[in-house]
C-alpha cells in the first residue's frame, strides 16, 4: 500500500475514533444549583412516596432565619424523561418493578450527574429503600453541588496572597469579594448584593480557646468577642452578636484534613435591627499550633438565603493548609 495512503486512512480511522467518543460524551450539566429532578408518575407522587420525598429532600436548611428547602424539586413524570430533566446534576428515578433495587449512577445522562435509580415491588418497599439510603444521597448530592459552585468562580478569583501569607492557607475566592479590614490575626472580606452583603471572616485563635466538652459554648463565646472587636453597625454601641431565640446547629467534621467544627446559627446586631444567618467552621489546626476559623454571614433581610449561604459554604470548604 502506498504509504501517503496508509497514514491517510490511519490519521481518517484516528480522528473518527476521537469524534465518536467526544459525542458519546454526556453533557454538561446546566442545571440551577441545589435542584433535583425526580422522575416518578403522578400515582406515586400523589401518594405517601412522594410525601416522603418533599420532606427527606425538600426539608428546611438548617440554621436560616426563614424556612427553605434543602433541594428545589422538579418533579416530571416518566414518559416524559427527557430534555432539562435529563440535563439536571441530581435525578431521581422511581417507579414500580419486579425487584427491589437501589443503584447510583454517575454521569449517566450528563456531567457531573448522580442519577439515583430505585425501584421496589410496592411502595412500601420503595419506601423503606428511600428511609434506608436517603442520608447517603443527600451528603453525596451536597458534595457535587459544593464542586459545581466552586467551578462557577474558578476564573474569576481574587487575588488572595494576603490571606496566604497571614493564615498559610489557600482559598479560593470570588472576585466579587473585597477586603473590608486586615487585622494581626483577622481578615473580613465583603460582596455587596441588591439589598444586603455577604461576608467572609477569618482569624485565628490559641488551640486552648476551644474545649471539646464545651466547644458550642466556647465558640459562640469566640464569635461574639470577634463581633464585639471588629463587626459594628452604623449605629455607636452596636456589635454582631449570636442570636440567643435559636440555639445553634452543631455537628463534627473533617475539613482540609483536620478535624473541625461546623456551626450553623443566625446573628443579630445588638442595639440595631440587621440580622442573618452564619456559618462557621472552626478547624484544629495542630501543625501550626493554632485554632483557624472561617466564618461566612449574610444580611439580605428581602432575599431567600439558601443559595448565599452556599455560596460561602462552597469558598470556605475550598480552603486548603499549607504544611
Amino acid at each position: 500500500m502506498n504509504k501517503t495512503l496508509f497514514l491517510w486512512l490511519l490519521f481518517s480511522v484516528l480522528m473518527s475514533s476521537c469524534s465518536f467518543k467526544k459525542e458519546n460524551l454526556p453533557d454538561e450539566s446546566s442545571a440551577a444549583i441545589n435542584t433535583i429532578a425526580v422522575i416518578i408518575d403522578d400515582q406515586l407522587w400523589n401518594g405517601e412516596v412522594g410525601d416522603s420525598i418533599r420532606n427527606k429532600f425538600a426539608s428546611p436548611v438548617l440554621g436560616l432565619p426563614q424556612e427553605e428547602p434543602l433541594f428545589t424539586i422538579n418533579q416530571y413524570p416518566a414518559k416524559l424523561f427527557e430534555g432539562y430533566s435529563t440535563d439536571s446534576r441530581n435525578i431521581i428515578i422511581i417507579k414500580k418493578d419486579n425487584e427491589n433495587k437501589f443503584e447510583i449512577k454517575e454521569n449517566e445522562f450528563a456531567s457531573p450527574q448522580n442519577a439515583i435509580h430505585i425501584s421496589g415491588r410496592t411502595a412500601f418497599e420503595i419506601l423503606e429503600i428511600l428511609e434506608a439510603h436517603t442520608p447517603d444521597i443527600i451528603q453525596k448530592m451536597h458534595n457535587t453541588e459544593i464542586i459545581q459552585e466552586q467551578k462557577t468562580f474558578k476564573d474569576s478569583l481574587l487575588n488572595t496572597k494576603k490571606i496566604q501569607l497571614k493564615f498559610d492557607i489557600d482559598l479560593r475566592v470570588p472576585k466579587k469579594y473585597d477586603y473590608v479590614m486586615r487585622r494581626k490575626n483577622f481578615i473580613w472580606l465583603k460582596s455587596e448584593i441588591i439589598g444586603g452583603n455577604t461576608s467572609l471572616i477569618i482569624y485565628q485563635i490559641p488551640l486552648k480557646s476551644i474545649r471539646p466538652r464545651y466547644a458550642v459554648k466556647d465558640i459562640i463565646k469566640v464569635r461574639d468577642s470577634i463581633g464585639n472587636r471588629y463587626i459594628h453597625g452604623s449605629a455607636p454601641g452596636t456589635q454582631m452578636v449570636t442570636e440567643e431565640a435559636y440555639s445553634p446547629y452543631f455537628s463534627k467534621i473533617i475539613l482540609a484534613g483536620n478535624n473541625a467544627y461546623e456551626t450553623k446559627g443566625t446573628w443579630q446586631m445588638k442595639n440595631d435591627f440587621m440580622s442573618g444567618p452564619f456559618i462557621n467552621y472552626t478547624i484544629f489546626d495542630k501543625d501550626h499550633g493554632r485554632i483557624l476559623v472561617l466564618e461566612g454571614f449574610c444580611y439580605a433581610p428581602s432575599k431567600e438565603k439558601r443559595d448565599l449561604m452556599f455560596e460561602l459554604e462552597s469558598i470556605i470548604k475550598s480552603v486548603q493548609i499549607k504544611k
